[in-house]
């Protein structure tokens, strides 16, 4: 999606000399971040990847060794980055899955006991229920933390992945796929970590524009990069590329451009509210 908004406003600018990347770091685990500059407006978006938007953590093992662990009780450490910022969209909930959280899978490693709240590391911790303490945490930090008279915040949906036939690791497949589904009948039941986000939400002081792009996008089991995908391939996956598709991020342009066109509108909308806010206020302190 941040790929996306850079794209559709550098396509928009007079000047694209003057819009420029800045401050991108390739550090995954140390939570990456990528900055965009618009010189003539003033203007830097900034991606900062945190995939649960909680904290990765380390504990110690009898042993001495390391054990990561995902502090459930911790805002990510980029935090203090985008705290001050104009507008924010916030994202989890493509990493929730029992493979990279009850598991503890990560990168490419199966640990044991990966949640942690305080000193306590839970040998077994159900992953919704994960999910619904992650997002207590991220709401707890955005009423305590946002002004929402200065920033405007937003939090896109779950975007599914599509594989048929298998899961990414097992054969599954999405190459085939050159139309939309139009049967409202195949799409799969609305995921209960939206629903779980939904109920965080309405118990939050800060007004939160929600971004439900996961139904719209759930019609769209084509447009990914399916055997396409650029990245580094295992020994396996060389040998057999049909058997390890990306089913589960998106090409450009594509599905992601139609995010950030809900996105824009919502913006809009905002902005406008916020004027006529500020408008009434002001006429309210004129009168005698």
């Amino acid at each position: 999606m941040w790929e996306s908004l850079v794209c559709i406003l550098r396509g928009a600018v007079k000047d694209r000399s003057k819009v420029y990347e800045a401050n991108g770091r390739l550090i995954f685990r140390g939570e990456a971040s990528y900055s965009s500059i618009f010189k003539d407006y003033d203007l830097k978006i900034d991606f900062f990847v945190s995939p649960f938007l909680v904290r990765e953590w380390e504990v110690r093992n009898k042993d001495g060794s390391m054990k990561e662990t995902l502090r459930l009780d911790l805002i990510s450490k980029s935090c203090r980055e985008y705290k001050g910022a104009d507008v924010i969209i916030f994202n989890t909930g493509h990493w929730w899955t029992h493979d990279k959280t009850s598991k503890g899978y990560y990168n490419c490693r199966m640990l044991d006991g990966y949640n942690q709240e305080g000193n306590h590391v839970y040998a077994e911790l159900n992953v919704l229920e994960a999910y619904r303490r992650a997002l207590m945490t991220w709401a707890k930090w955005v009423d305590a933390n946002i002004d929402p008279t200065k920033t405007l915040v937003f939090f896109r949906g779950y975007s599914d992945s599509h594989f048929s036939g298998g899961q990414w690791n097992s054969g599954g497949q999405c190459d085939s796929e050159t139309e939309p589904i139009k049967n409202s009948a195949y799409l799969r039941g609305y995921p209960p970590k939206m629903e779980e986000l939904e109920n965080v939400l309405k118990g939050m002081k800060t007004p939160v524009a929600y971004l439900n792009v996961t139904e719209m996008t759930d019609y769209r089991k084509d447009g990914h990069p399916s055997i396409y995908r650029k990245q580094h391939l295992t020994n396996a996956e060389r040998r057999s590329p049909l058997k390890y598709q990306d089913c589960s991020h998106w090409c450009l342009p594509g599905v992601p451009d139609s995010w950030n066109e809900i996105f824009y509108t919502e913006l809009l909308i905002k902005l406008h509210d916020r004027e006529l806010r500020e408008q009434q206020h002001r006429g309210q302190q004129k009168r005698p």
